[in-house]
Order: structure tokens, then sequence, then C-alpha cells
């Protein structure tokens, strides 16, 4: 009888994942449809909406296994079976490494056991994913050599399957050769097994498509992206030819929102891609491409293999401490985990739950390169004997209610986990002229581009931005943040005699939702050299007006661009030097 109860359970369990997945590809395929029909605000509600997919459906099949077996307490002898009947399913499978996630996520959610030592999931994945590529082809080759760029680029552009024809597509092929010609040596051997590399299905993001894609020539594999977006009046043009690991991680980014990208086998996908990203893990990739529950499972194993491998010590993170967060690292592992304190002093006026939900409202929203995106934990053990002394003592001051101690471990019951960046005060502190200016740039454009997807960052303290390996300023303190349109922003009134401008007390009211960004540069630009910068690139995010503009833009349902690469990558004019038969 336990037999059949455990191999019913396992095949109710693959039902609740096999649903999950095809609801997840059906919103991924449809990304097609909303880019070449220029729907945005579908394409901002359906990235919403698919982060969402996972948990509804693990929810869905625990509530199904109570109601049809009433699970209510886990037996060891029921549970080693299930495991074992679920194990035989997994094979036929295109996705298993998914699977067992989603059978872990269940067991958790129906007798809330952590995962992080439990004999009843897999803790470590047991079905290999790397015969599946040989299945299911992923990607096409192209052959330059044989057939010429100019064939294998309109190839290219055709096989990407739009429907929405290009606007002008001599155009696109003259910038792609003439991008080719300039970024590739000229002088480079052709070697035997000189191909291109397309990725199948087209990425999409935002406003736009990318083909993803590698030139093989002897050992060398070099990445590129193809940026293709929608003129809504005119048709599709090809916008820039990204080229090297630092471009494509630049779009890949983990502070940019999750690609739509559809594909039967998600395994082989992140194969290809990482040995065009040897920086980024295979956490990183899943989660690129909306997996991001997936993303997170291998995060923590990686995490493990990392402890065993590894003895230095958890020490508090580098930089001004936070009113709301106690935050630390291991030196040796390019994280930071960060810990909701148990109160918050004043000036502070809110709940642990309301952290929650603005670190849930940047998951949800788009991030446009300038938010860091955070993996959610509970109850993830340490080993307690790699806690330095200084930190255990700010989380057994500061944060006590979250922590558990059990044995050697230190249990922390909520926790996030982020890319670490070096502080932008810590980095401006040490920074000569060149880079503060191009620092004070990025921070300025970082304050840009989330207004453009009505974002308010709340606290604009250089402490609350960083700087990524790429130097590129990226916000990642989010307890004050909230949407543009519920700000209101106001020019400081004229004080009614000259001597008030002198006092300690202000002469106006001030409402909860009011901005006065003439204040920005009284409490932020206090160096000199920091003032002079901000002043002559970002002058303008001292006036309301610019602020209300934005708003305004927003009301009236605008989604301004934000690209994820250079402008001075964009192609724009096109020299008519550039034959379409020589590259």
């Amino acid at each position: 009888m336990a037999w059949t109860e455990a191999k019913l359970i396992a095949e109710a369990i693959l039902e609740g994942f096999e649903r999950h997945y095809r609801l997840f590809r059906e919103i991924t395929a449809h990304a097609q449809t909303r880019f070449e029909s220029a729907d945005w605000p579908a394409v901002q509600v359906a990235a919403r909406e698919r982060i969402s997919f996972y948990d509804r459906r693990v929810g869905e099949t625990v509530d199904l296994l109570r109601r049809e077996f009433h699970l209510r307490d886990p037996s060891d002898f029921l549970w080693r079976r299930i495991k074992v009947e679920y194990l035989r399913l997994l094979p036929q499978l295109n996705q298993p490494e998914l699977a067992e996630t989603f059978y872990n996520s269940v067991f958790c959610r129906l007798f809330d056991r952590h995962y992080y030592n439990n004999s009843y999931i897999f803790v470590w994945p047991l079905i290999s994913t790397e015969h599946l590529e040989a299945e299911i082809p992923i990607f096409r080759p192209y052959y330059p050599a044989r057939d010429g760029f100019v064939r294998v680029i309109v190839n290219i552009l055709r096989d990407a399957g739009f429907r929405r024809p290009f606007r002008d597509r001599r155009r696109d092929l003259r910038c792609l050769l003439l991008a080719i010609r300039q970024r590739f040596p000229a002088n480079r051997a052709i070697q035997q097994n000189f191909q291109l590399a397309m990725l199948c299905a087209p990425f999409y993001r935002n406003k736009a498509a990318y083909l993803i894609g590698k030139a093989i020539n002897g050992a060398d594999q070099i990445p590129f992206a193809i940026a293709i977006l929608n003129d809504e009046a005119r048709g599709l043009y090809v916008d820039t030819l990204l080229t090297g690991e630092d471009e494509i991680s630049d779009i890949f980014s983990f502070s940019r929102a999750y690609f739509m990208m559809d594909t039967e086998v998600p395994a082989a996908v992140v194969d290809f891609l990482r040995p065009l990203m040897p920086r980024k893990g295979k956490a990183e990739l899943y989660t690129a491409i909306g997996l991001q529950k997936f993303g997170k499972a291998e995060f923590y194993r990686d995490f493990l293999k990392h402890l065993r491998y590894s003895s230095d010590e958890f020490v508090v993170a580098p930089g001004i401490r936070g009113m709301v967060m106690c935050v630390f690292t291991l030196p040796s592992f390019p994280f930071v985990f960060k810990v909701i304190k148990d109160r918050f002093p004043p000036p502070k006026e809110m709940t642990r739950e309301t952290v929650k939900e603005k670190y849930l409202m940047v998951k949800l929203h788009d991030r446009v390169g300038r938010m860091a995106d955070s993996w959610e934990y509970s109850h993830v053990a340490f080993p307690l004997e790699r806690f330095s002394s200084a930190l255990r003592e700010m989380l057994e001051t500061e944060c006590p209610d979250s922590l558990d101690v059990n044995g050697d471990q230190l249990i922390i019951k909520h926790l996030y986990i982020e890319r670490r960046m070096t502080p932008l005060n810590l980095y401006l502190h040490t920074a000569d002229e060149e880079e503060i200016r191009h620092a004070i740039g990025e921070y300025g454009d970082a304050i840009r581009q989330l207004a453009a997807a009505n974002i308010f960052p709340g606290d604009f303290l250089f402490k609350n931005f960083g700087v990524t390996r790429q130097d590129r300023v990226v916000f990642y303190d989010y307890d004050e943040i909230c949407y543009l349109t519920d700000c209101n922003f106001r020019a400081i009134p004229e004080a009614p005699y000259p001597e008030m401008e002198l006092s300690e007390e202000v002469w106006y009211s001030v409402g909860p939702n009011d901005i006065f960004p003439e204040e920005f540069e009284t409490f932020l630009l206090t160096d000199p050299r920091i003032r002079r910068v901000f002043r002559e690139l970002h002058s303008d995010l001292l006036d309301p007006s610019w602020w209300r503009e934005r708003q305004a833009h927003i009301h009236a349902g605008y989604l301004e661009d934000v690209f994820p690469y250079p402008s001075d990558r964009r192609f724009r004019l096109v020299r008519d030097d550039c034959p379409l038969h020589r590259v």
C-alpha cells in the first residue's frame, strides 16, 4: 500500500511541475507577439506575473496533496519511497533539474522543513542533463567562409522567426558588416572549424530582442549579441552588435530583469552561455532566463561547495552600517548577506513586513540595470566557527530574533543574498578626478534610469549605491524605495524673512510624500569636487520640474528606452563605402 501511495504522490508532484513549466513556457512564448506589437504595458505585466507562477503552482500542488492524501506529518518510510518513485519519473523530462527543485519546494511547503539538512529532498541533483543538448538542438550553425557574411547575416535574421518585417534590411546588413569589420581583426587566421553558432530562440526583455551567438574559430569562442528594436511605425531594426565577454555580461547583468526566452531544454541553453560569460555561475544564468527558483537552489549548492573548500571567516561588510539591515560577507565569496534588524532606530518608521514588501517590489519591477537582484532564503545554516567575533556580536545585538543556534551551526531564519559591490562612498573616498567624474556620471544616470522606470530611491546617500566590477553604479538599499508617481516634488518656497533661511526650523509645511530636490545638493554634495562634477552633469536633477516631467511621461503611458549598452555602440549613420560583398 505504501508503494502505491508513494507512486501516486510522486506523480501528483510531477503533474504540478509539468503544469508549472507548461504555463511558464506559454507566457514566455508570447513575448514575440508582445514585442512585435509594441505592447509595452503587457510586457511589464507578463514579466511580473511570470515571477509569481512558481509559488502559485507549488501552493496548488500542496493543497492537492493535503486534500487527496491527507498529508500532515512527514513519515520517514513514506517519503523515502516517494523520492525514489519521483526519481524514476525524471528521465522522461527535458527539465529534470527544475523538477527536482519543484519537489523540494513542495516538501518544504508541506512540512515547513528546512532544505539545509534534509534527507527527504534533492540537496544535490541526481539526474544528469548533459545528454539533453544532443537530443534537442538548441542552436544553429552558420559558415561564413563557405557562404559569405552577407548570406549568413540574412539567414540569421530570417531564422530568428520574426513575423513583423524589418524596416530597412539593407541598412541593417550594412551596419552589421561594418561592425564585424571594425571589431574583429582582419588578419586573424581562419581555422577549419570557423562558424557562427546562434541560439535558436531570441531573448526578449523590456523593449528589445537579442539574438545570442558565438563565433567559433579554432579554440576561441567569441560571444556576440545582435540587439533588435521595434520602430513602432515602420518595423524592426538592428540597433547594435555587442561583442566580447564584458558587453554580453552587461546585458545579462544581475541588475536587470529576467529574459523571456522560450526553451524546452534550459540546461542546454545555460551550458551554451557559460563559456561566453565564465565569471557568471549557473545560478545567475538560470536566473537570467527567468528560472530564479532553480537559480536560487543552484546558488546554495555553490555556497556549500565554497564553504567546504575555504577557511576564511564571515565578517561585517565594509561601509557605513545601515539602520535597517545587518550586512556581512565572506571575503573569498563575491556576495553579501543581509539580515533585517529586529528594531529600527528613529527616524525609520517601518516594520519587518514593510522591508520585505520593498524587496518584493524590486523583485517584481523592471530593474533597468540599476537595482541589484537578490535571492531570498529562509532558515540557512552557517558554520558557527566561521563567524568573526565582531560579526557575531553585531548579529546577536541587532537581530537576535532572526538567529537560532543548532549545535555547531548558526541558523539565520531569513536573509537576502546579493552580489557584492564596492559602496560608492568608499569608492569616491579614494578616487582620482577621472574616477570621480565617471562615478558621479554613473550615479546620476542611475537616478535618471530609475526615474524612467517609475522608481524613486528615497535615500540618495552614496552609501546606498554600489560600484560593480565593470564600474557601473547600482542601487541596493531598498527600505525607502517607492514609486516615483507617489511622490510630490516641490520647490522650496521663498522665506518670508531672510533671517528664516538661517533658522534650523523650516518655514513651510511638509507633507509625508513631499520631496524637495533642491535639498539634494545640501545633503549629498558636501565635497567641492563632487559638487562641481554633479552640477556639470546632472544639475537638472536638482530641479523639481525635471521630476514632474518624468511623472507626466509615466502617467501618459510612455515607457522610456533604457539600453544595456553605451549609446556610442548604437548604429546610426552608416557609410556608403561599406560594400555588401566585402568583410
